[in-house]
C-alpha cells in the first residue's frame, strides 16, 4: 500500500503543478493550450542545464543542488516560452487556441533538434544510474529506517525533493491568488476585464503576470516529470500529461482546492497503468499479482486515464464555470 501511494504521488505532482499552470492563465483570461509544448520545453532547457551542471566539478557531487538548479532553469525557460503565447493573445490579439497548438506543434520540434545537432543522440539522457529500490539516486531526497510510522514514510522514505517544493509553491499560490490584491486584480481580469480596467487596474500586465506564472509552472512540472517518472530522460515527449493537466484543470473547476482533488484521482490512474505487474493483494499468506493475472494488453491500461478523463468530464461539464472573459482579447472599448 505504501508503494503504492508513493508512486502516485510521484504522478500526481506533476499533473498538479501543471494545473495550477493552466488555472493561472485562465483566471487571468488567457486560454493556455500550450501546456503540454511548455512542459516538453521547460523539461529539455532543464535536462540541458543539468547535464551542463554535471560537467563542473563542483556540482558532480551536489546533486540535490544540481536538481534545484535545473528545477529552476526549467520554470524560467518555462516562463519566457509562454511569452510567445501572451505576446499572440495579448499585443496580436490572435486566437489563443491556435496559438496555443502552434507551441505545442514547436516545442518538441525544437527539443529534437537541439539534441540531434548539438548532442548527437535520440534522446538527451542526464542521470541512468538509480538505487537499488528503483529509485533516481541523483534525485532521491532521503531513505529512513524501517521504524518510522507508515505515513511518514509515504512523504519521507525514497522520496524527491520536487515533492516538497511543489506542494510548497502549490500552497503558496492557492493562497495568493485568493488572498492578496494581486490575485483580486488577475481573478477580476479574467470575468471582466472593463470593469478591472475601469478601477484602475492594468488588465493586460495582469494577463502577462498570469501567462507567465502559468509558464514558470508548466516548466517546472515538465522538468520534474522527466526526472521523477521517465527516469532523467529527455526526447520531446512528456506523455501528454500537459493535455491530462488541462482536464485535471476543468474537472476541479478552475479552483485550487478541486485540482488536488483531480490531480490525486488521475495521478492514481496514471500510476496503476504503470505499475499494474508489481500490484498485488496477500491470500492465505501468498502473493497474488491479480492484475497482471487478467493477461490484458498493456495498452488497456494505458488507456484507463484517457478514457477515464472523457468520461469524468461529460458528466462534471455541466456544473464546470469557466471564467467568464478566458479566451475573449481585451479591448479598452468594449463594454
Amino acid at each position: 500500500m505504501i508503494f503504492l501511494i508513493q508512486k502516485t504521488l510521484i504522478f500526481t505532482i506533476p499533473l498538479l503543478i501543471v494545473a495550477l499552470a493552466g488555472m493561472y492563465a485562465e483566471r487571468s483570461g488567457i486560454i493556455n493550450i500550450a501546456l503540454d509544448g511548455i512542459m516538453i520545453f521547460g523539461s529539455f532547457v532543464g535536462a540541458v542545464g543539468a547535464f551542463l551542471l554535471r560537467k563542473v566539478p563542483f556540482f558532480v557531487d551536489h546533486n540535490q543542488l544540481t536538481f534545484i538548479l535545473a528545477l529552476l532553469i526549467a520554470a524560467i525557460s518555462g516562463a519566457l516560452f509562454s511569452l510567445l503565447l501572451s505576446f499572440s493573445a495579448i499585443k496580436l490579439k490572435a486566437d489563443q487556441t491556435i496559438g496555443g497548438t502552434a507551441l505545442n506543434m514547436l516545442a518538441p520540434a525544437i527539443a529534437l533538434f537541439l539534441i540531434k545537432v548539438f548532442f548527437k543522440m535520440d534522446r538527451l539522457e542526464m542521470t541512468p544510474a538509480v538505487n537499488s529500490a528503483g529509485q533516481n539516486k541523483d534525485f532521491s531526497f532521503v531513505i529512513l529506517n524501517n521504524d518510522m510510522p507508515d505515513a511518514g514514510k509515504v512523504f519521507f522514505d525514497k522520496a524527491y525533493l520536487s515533492t516538497f517544493i511543489a506542494i510548497a509553491i502549490y500552497i503558496i499560490l492557492s493562497i495568493f491568488i485568493y488572498k492578496t490584491k494581486t490575485g483580486l486584480r488577475l481573478r477580476a481580469c479574467g470575468e471582466h476585464p472593463q470593469a478591472a480596467a475601469s478601477v484602475g487596474i492594468d488588465v493586460n500586465k495582469m494577463r502577462y503576470l498570469g501567462t507567465t506564472i502559468s509558464g514558470a509552472l508548466a516548466g517546472f512540472g515538465g522538468y520534474a516529470y522527466i526526472a521523477t517518472v521517465a527516469n532523467g530522460t529527455a526526447e520531446g515527449t512528456v506523455a501528454g500529461m500537459g493535455f491530462l493537466a488541462l482536464a485535471i484543470m476543468i474537472f476541479g473547476n478552475w479552483k485550487p482546492l478541486g485540482i488536488a482533488l483531480g490531480a490525486l484521482l488521475f495521478g492514481f490512474l496514471k500510476c496503476v497503468s504503470v505499475i499494474y505487474p508489481q500490484l498485488s493483494v496477500t491470500i492465505n499468506g501468498e502473493k497474488v499479482f491479480f492484475l497482471k493475472n487478467l493477461n490484458l494488453p498493456m495498452y488497456f491500461y494505458n488507456l484507463i486515464p484517457y478514457v477515464t478523463v472523457l468520461i469524468v468530464l461529460a458528466f462534471t461539464s455541466k456544473r464546470s464555470r469557466a471564467p467568464k472573459a478566458e479566451g475573449i482579447p481585451y479591448d479598452k472599448g468594449m463594454r
